[in-house]
């Protein structure tokens, strides 16, 4: 979404407007969005698992330690999934034939 409006005002000739031409720079920001996200929105997202109790379900074998797991969150890959997917949307040129 962001590509395409920088791409728009790129033919205005903003100082720095070419860098979202840039593959390499668009990647960049979205690594730094991506961990940016995951950092704020997972502690977060974990809270909010442990408060609606939605955690691992931990069967007796007699192993030691596996009983420390009961509660742990098990939908973590969400925080994956939004981590990867918020920033192609934003930085991706939407119309390239990769990425649909």
């Amino acid at each position: 979404m962001l590509y395409h409006l920088f791409e728009h005002l790129q033919r205005v000739e903003i100082p720095g407007g070419r860098l979202w031409g840039y593959l390499s720079f668009r990647s960049a920001l979205s690594i730094i969005t991506a961990l940016l996200i995951s950092l704020f929105i997972g502690k977060r997202i974990i809270r909010l698992l442990q408060k609606k109790q939605i955690g691992e379900v931990v069967r007796d074998l007699g192993l030691e330690g596996q009983l420390q797991k009961k509660g742990t969150p098990t939908m973590g890959g969400i925080i994956i999934i939004i981590s990867i997917l918020v920033p192609v949307l934003l930085f991706a040129n939407l119309t390239n034939v990769y990425i649909q």
